[in-house]
């Protein structure tokens, strides 16, 4: 799915500026689709191991809210 359709969806927009978060779910975060977000959005990736780190589980933090709070 990211390789058949979302990553040519992007073509059609500007990633230069788009962050993309993931979740922590297992199969989410796969080597070979780690390595394929990286290659696409660079440093600009919220991940259990992408550049940027997830945050910690929190009921009262939320991932946008620790990552937009540092901004």
């Amino acid at each position: 799915m990211i390789t058949n359709f979302f990553i040519p969806e992007l073509n059609n927009h500007d990633v230069q500026e788009l962050w993309f978060q993931q979740d922590g779910a297992t199969y989410h975060t796969a080597r070979a689709t780690i390595d394929l977000l990286k290659d696409t959005f660079g440093d600009r990736l919220i991940s259990r191991f992408g550049p940027v780190n997830w945050p910690p589980r929190s009921c009262d933090l939320t991932p946008l809210d620790y990552f937009c709070g540092d901004m």
